[in-house]
């Protein structure tokens, strides 16, 4: 049947993997994200159409990244693992790539609110960060490594290889099979993820999440002032969603 050669589709996954329910489950390949009905025909789309169209009311610009190579291999790697299909847009199409690095220019990439004193020790699998190095630091590390791996197997740019080439490495730092220096490759990628699904979720007044389309995936409502218009309703309602920037007015 057609259908059977199309792969598994990122609603299907969602609803097996518990995503869809709120949770982030982890386990098989890359915690089940990387590689799933993505674009065959060669690298994710770049990063200048991260402005979808009607994308208005955003102050989207580079906060923390100093050279856009380093900002495109980020943008090419959260598409690896929050692709583009007939659902809606992937990682690059919601502006997750800017929200990553928004968030790397505050307070998360500087751990700034956190304990960050020695002793510093390898950490266990059950907890919690461990390393020496700050996010911001750990993800500019992550990025330089796609990028070294990327010139030393295919002898091209991370942003140049092939979609499977990518998961490939990606694939790598997952299963702690790349080195990295003060920080486990492992621990890098699960930052990485989670900032990227974090991005395709937030709210879009934090430069991810364009025009509310993440939301606008799973039916969720976003930020709305009050539900007594339906409350009374017996059948589901299907609400547009609302940003916090619509609070504002």
């Amino acid at each position: 049947m057609a259908d059977s050669k199309k792969g598994v589709s990122r609603r299907d996954f969602l609803k097996t993997s518990g995503i869809a329910a709120g949770t982030l489950v982890g386990g098989g390949i890359i915690g089940g994200l990387v590689g799933y009905n993505v674009k065959k025909d060669g690298p994710a789309t770049t990063t200048e159409d991260s402005h979808a169209a009607g994308d208005t009311n955003v102050n989207r610009g580079l906060m923390f990244f100093q050279n856009r190579h380093d900002f495109d291999v980020l943008s090419q790697a959260t598409e690896r693992i929050f692709p583009e299909d007939d659902l809606g847009p992937g990682a690059i199409g919601l502006g997750v790539p800017f929200f990553i690095d928004n968030q790397l220019a505050g307070n998360y990439g500087s751990n700034s609110k956190e304990y960050m004193q020695g002793p510093f020790f390898p950490g266990a699998p059950t907890q919690g960060y461990q390393s020496i190095l700050t996010r911001s630091e750990i993800f500019l590390q992550g990025v330089h490594v796609m990028e070294s791996e990327a010139k030393s197997r295919f002898d091209k740019s991370f942003t140049d290889i092939e979609p499977e080439q990518m998961d490939e490495i990606l694939t790598d730092l997952q299963k702690d099979e790349i080195e990295m220096r003060g920080v486990t490759a492992g621990f890098f990628f699960k930052l990485l993820r989670s900032a990227t699904i974090e991005g395709a979720y937030s709210d879009p007044l934090y430069n991810g999440n364009v025009n509310m389309e993440g939301w606008k995936m799973k039916g969720f409502p976003g930020h709305q002032m009050s539900y007594l218009n339906v409350i009374e309703e017996e059948k589901f309602q299907k609400i547009e969603p609302k940003s916090l920037s619509s609070m504002q007015h």
